[in-house]
């Protein structure tokens, strides 16, 4: 049977179950990577587990979100995540090197491996060849404690790519398409496949920028062939032996298929406050720019910043517009500096930050009120900047160097003849800030800070719930919603007990103030509740305010993950029209829930109108057991128990 490529890589790996689409199945994990605003709770996890050494190919700390140290508590952490590092046997990437996806790609990553990170923009590895799939912290710290990753078989949708882009027309741009025409929610429940004669034009980097923004499209994965672009990627970076050829098979069969035809495209955009917000930039504007961020994990590349500067070299920003620059990695940032680069952004009146997550995430750089900023970035949620009511458009370098340059949105094409780029370089190759671990870490002694608390447990599910709707929301409800981001939250992710004082901050400031009143609850939801980051601490912190269930239309893959893992049911309504019964305060108990949850329907009492609430919890058996055991690591414990008792 004529496989496509996604299959052929989740066969290699298959442990568990058989490849039908919409079952269970398991599948080894070789590689895991990890970031200090998860990673410290993920190393957390390991160590509960007991775990003496971690058990796959390779597994890598990262620091690159909470580098801005404006308190103790981001470089405790980083203290605490290079001992476990060496404890556990992971490699360290220091403070400095660079954006994890984009330090994967350039010094780990392989064709044909799998990657499980507990960030959600994981695919990014799919530009190389790799299943990268991003999840909560517990599922990586039990994939680096030799468990399998468990994932509902996706769909694969194949997106053909013809012909060649356009002067100023970018990477970004295709994926930005794709938004336009599939939404936030198009990828649910899929792997995206790329393939076409247009791929022989498109570097790794560039394929890394279209995989890194399948995350927003709600895409499990997306993957690119391994081709003799790939070869010759990873030959530049000194790694030519970890290459090894795939694609699909010929006759290969696919869900839905798509073709984009890249000479027809033009600059994009993505408006406030989704990135499936997609329009030409010719038609966006003009709209006044403040603010310009080239940079991320998206946009962070060699390719990236050199097309900002040559567009930019001899001319200077507009004088209302502030642009700010973070490259990749460590390895983008001495290349360019090598070359001249970095000073002919620095005379532009470019501001060049850390090599680090940074304005992506809130941390730092926030617009002043009420601003527009264009970013090269992944998403543009309202308030993920930093600003409540900044305006935030998703764009390509090309689009922010005009707009940078014009002081408002602009259709790079007006800047005149595309500028003459290097078609290769070869980059410079300094891993000394990359630490391998000892042979045996068990002497390493773990260092930890105040802020860094245990890992709060749940109670094994009980029979009875009986709950107050504390919260109703809307459709497409993002982890930045559930619980913020920006430099006053994120320094909080390994102190659950802080943290919890900001849950739904952005929606309901009141909200943890009643769900401690209530001490039970029930959060009530539109459709793709919990799109967006791999955060776990957007069920953790809730679970900590005793909220025992979600009920929504939909979820997100990672969220509804998540959920069960921390020992909290997610319910889907049997019919969304139940949606408008529900309001903040009502009462709702469900009785005999063990019964009830062995066949797939689950009742719902509404104690207040006398009537009954249907629901399905589409959860797999497994899933099951360990809502039952009040999470996964609870459940995980136990298994390990049975195992030593024996039969």
């Amino acid at each position: 049977m004529a496989d496509n490529l996604t299959y052929k890589i989740l066969k290699e790996h298959l442990v568990e179950g058989e490849l039908k689409k919409g079952s269970e199945i398991a599948v080894c994990i070789d590689q895991t990577l990890t970031q200090d605003a998860t990673g410290t709770m993920a190393y957390l996890q390991l160590e509960a587990l007991g775990v003496e050494k971690v058990q796959t190919e390779l597994s890598v700390s990262y620091v690159d979100h909470n580098t801005l140290q404006n308190g103790f508590e981001n470089a405790d952490d980083h203290r605490y995540l290079q001992s476990a590092a060496a404890r556990f046997g992971a490699w360290f990437s220091r403070p400095g090197n660079g954006i994890c996806h984009q330090v994967h790609l350039e010094r780990f990553g392989a064709p044909g491996k799998t990657l499980l990170g507990s960030d959600s923009h994981t695919p990014t590895a799919g530009g190389l060849g790799m299943i990268g799939i991003g999840a909560g912290g517990l599922d990586v710290a039990v994939a680096m404690a030799g468990g399998p990753f468990y994932l509902v078989v996706p769909e694969v949708l194949r997106v053909n790519l013809e012909g060649t882009l356009p002067p100023w027309v970018g990477a970004k741009d295709i994926i930005l398409e794709l938004l336009r025409r599939l939404s936030v929610r198009g990828g649910i429940g899929k792997v995206i496949e790329y393939g076409g004669a247009g791929l022989e034009n498109l570097s790794v980097p560039e394929r890394a920028t279209i995989a890194n923004m399948g995350a927003e499209l709600g895409a499990t994965s997306s993957i690119f062939p391994s081709d003799l672009v790939t070869l010759q990627f990873l030959r530049s970076q000194g790694r030519e032996d970890s290459w090894r050829p795939l694609e699909a098979d010929q006759q290969a069969c696919y869900e839905r298929e798509i073709t984009i035809n890249l000479g027809e495209l033009e600059p994009l955009a993505a408006a406030p406050h989704s990135p499936d917000s997609v329009k030409p930039v010719r038609e966006l504007g003009p709209v006044k720019v403040d603010q310009v961020a080239v940079g991320s994990c998206t946009n962070g590349s060699y390719h990236d910043l050199r097309l900002l500067a040559a567009a930019m070299k001899g001319r200077v920003v507009h004088p209302g517009v502030s642009l700010v620059v973070s490259p990749g990695s460590r390895q983008v940032l001495i290349s360019l500096t090598r070359e001249g680069v970095i000073e002919d952004l620095i005379r532009s009146g470019a501001r060049i930050l850390e090599t680090a997550c940074g304005p992506c995430i809130g941390m730092g750089q926030a617009p002043p009120s009420g601003a527009v900023s264009v970013r090269t970035f992944n998403r543009n949620f309202a308030g993920r900047s930093g600003t409540a009511d900044a305006l935030v458009y998703l764009t390509g370098p090309a689009a922010a160097a005009a707009a940078a340059l014009r002081g408002e949105l602009t259709d790079p094409r007006e800047l005149g003849s595309y500028p003459l780029l290097p078609a290769e370089y070869t980059p410079v190759i300094d891993d000394r800030m990359m630490i391998a671990p000892p042979e045996d870490g068990r002497a390493v002694s773990l260092v930890r800070g105040p802020n860094i608390r245990p890992v709060p447990l749940n109670q094994p599910l009980p029979e009875k719930i009986g709950v107050k709707v504390l919260l109703v929301v809307d459709d497409n409800i993002t982890t930045d919603h559930i619980v913020p981001g920006g430099s006053n939250v994120l320094p909080l992710r390994s102190n659950i007990e802080a943290l919890s004082e900001h849950v739904f901050a952005a929606l309901d400031c009141n909200f943890p103030a009643r769900a401690r009143e209530h001490g039970s609850g029930l959060i009530a939801a539109g459709e793709n509740y919990g799109q967006g980051s791999s955060r776990e601490h957007a069920a953790l912190a809730p679970m900590a305010l005793g909220v025992k269930a979600v009920l929504a239309k939909s979820f997100a893959r990672i969220h509804k993950a998540n959920l069960v893992n921390f020992g909290i049911l997610p319910l889907v309504f049997n019919d969304p029209a139940d949606y408008e019964k529900l309001s903040v305060g009502d009462e709702l108990q469900i009785d005999q829930l063990s019964d009830q949850l062995e066949g797939s329907k689950i009742s719902i009492d509404h104690v207040g109108r006398g009537c009954v609430i249907e629901a399905e919890h589409r959860l797999s058996p497994r899933q099951l057991k360990i809502l039952k055991a009040g999470g996964l690591l609870n459940y995980t414990r136990l298994q390990g128990n049975s195992a030593e008792e024996g039969p």
